[in-house]
């Protein structure tokens, strides 16, 4: 079996995301859908003294672009998210272990999200023990605009057998497709991980950042046990 999975570029992720990734034979970054405002595209989560704080990509957006069209706005977002995650994690036990080449590619100049997403995904999966190639969907070819269509070209893009989507994809994916176009359907299953945090009570959903910070080379098996795939 291969098994493809297939994500639009999300902020920060959260550790379930990666979890997806560490299942994968391949993993997919699907920039070549409409983009949404207000959802995990350009933004995400933290944990401060105050508690959760969202870290926000200003964009520039026009409808019906694709994720892989919009642009970053100008301004110092960067330099703001720099200082809000340094101040957060100064006490953070492995701050100074993980931190460093995420702030260098904030550093960088970034014109599209898209771009940014991936790469802060890539090298943060890197820390987090995910070795299956991570390819870039606007690189590859589609032939479908239908959502299982779609997912099902790539996988056949990439050899691949068996799919593996988010748990809501019972919802919308129409298995019947996937079965005759010969490739298996999976879902994933997740609990968030509990994990030593800074700033009182444990708090999920936050970006994989703050548990990278808290507990260092402890993440990657943690993500790995948070869930399984079932049919």
């Amino acid at each position: 079996m291969k098994l493809v999975t297939i994500h639009q570029p999300n902020y920060l992720p959260w550790p379930g995301f990666f979890h997806k990734w560490l299942l994968a034979d391949v993993f997919v970054v699907l920039d070549t859908v409409q983009y949404h405002k207000n959802e995990w595209q350009n933004r995400n989560r933290i944990k401060t003294a105050s508690g959760a704080q969202w870290l926000t990509v200003p964009v520039s957006y026009r409808f019906p672009q694709r994720i892989d069209e919009v642009g970053i706005a100008g301004g110092p977002w960067a330099r703001k998210q720099i200082a809000a995650v340094e101040q957060a994690y100064a006490k953070a036990p492995y701050l100074d272990d993980y931190w460093p080449p995420l702030k260098a590619l904030l550093e960088r100049p970034w014109p599209r999200l898209a771009e940014l997403n991936t790469e802060v995904i890539r090298l943060m999966g890197g820390m987090l023990g995910c070795t299956a190639p991570l390819l870039v969907a606007s690189s590859m070819q589609i032939r479908s605009d239908d959502p299982t269509g779609r997912l099902i070209d790539l996988c056949k893009e990439v050899g691949g057998d068996a799919y593996l989507s988010g748990r809501e994809g019972r919802n919308y994916l129409d298995a019947d497709a996937f079965h005759e176009a010969g490739i298996g359907l999976w879902f994933q299953e997740v609990q968030p991980p509990h994990y030593p945090q800074l700033h009182g009570d444990f708090i999920p959903y936050l970006s994989a950042l703050d548990m990278l910070l808290n507990v260092g080379p402890q993440a990657a098996n943690m993500v790995r046990a948070m869930g399984e795939m079932r049919r």
